[in-house]
């Protein structure tokens, strides 16, 4: 019965942690396709590595080494990989926990400094053209203008900006978006940490029946 429960558990958590894995390699790619297509980090120039592409980069490269350890400590059967990946997991999700708490308690200041990094950006429009390139873009695909409105460019509204007497500003468009999706962030986020608790329960629960097994084996 023991050894029967010990097989499942390993490659249960094996599975889950290959899955895990190819999930890390898909956020991965995307991340380098962002890095490559889109440099909207030019738009915070004081924070310029603070783009979609390096967060997705850095999150798709933890993803897949704790996955690694997972999957190494399951099939190898190693206490050692397997605590290792159990300890992973609890500091990323107490950092997920940490970072939304933040979020809440600084609102308004995150709000703050956007606007003065948006701010500032249009300032560089007409002389960085990556800065003009992202803008460009920003206006086109979400159908605003500026920060606010046309009023937020000082030489007037550039061609990528929409016509018409009703011109949304940028940011409340990105902002809008974000409170009508946020119930479909809330469930993948939730997901995710009931994920991220599943694996460290099968860590653990592995990690208890290697012992009993070796104990019964006179190990």
């Amino acid at each position: 019965m023991g050894m029967s429960t010990l097989k499942l558990l390993k490659y249960v958590l094996f599975f889950f942690n290959l899955l895990f894995w190819f999930c890390g390699c898909c956020i991965l790619s995307f991340g380098i396709y962002f890095l490559v297509h889109n440099k909207f980090g030019v738009l915070f120039h004081n924070v310029p590595s603070l783009t979609l592409g390096n967060v997705l980069v850095i999150v798709g490269s933890i993803i897949m080494v704790v996955a690694f350890l997972g999957c190494m400590g399951s099939i190898k059967e190693n206490k050692c990989l397997l605590m290792s990946f159990f300890v992973l997991l609890l500091i990323i999700l107490l950092a997920e926990v940490t970072l939304a708490i933040l979020l809440f308690v600084y609102e308004q200041n995150l709000d703050r400094s956007v606007t003065e990094g948006l701010s500032d950006s249009i300032q560089r429009y007409h002389t960085d053209n990556s800065t003009r390139q992202a803008w460009d873009f920003i206006q086109k695909y979400l159908d605003c203008c500026g920060i606010n409105g046309t009023k937020n460019w000082p030489n007037g509204p550039p061609a990528s900006c929409p016509t018409g007497p009703q011109v949304e500003g940028c940011y409340k468009k990105a902002t809008v978006w974000f409170q009508s999706n946020f119930l479909y962030i809330g469930i993948v986020t939730i997901c995710v940490c009931v994920i991220q608790v599943l694996g460290m329960s099968f860590a653990l629960t592995l990690n208890c029946q290697i012992d009993k097994t070796s104990q019964a084996l006179g190990l």
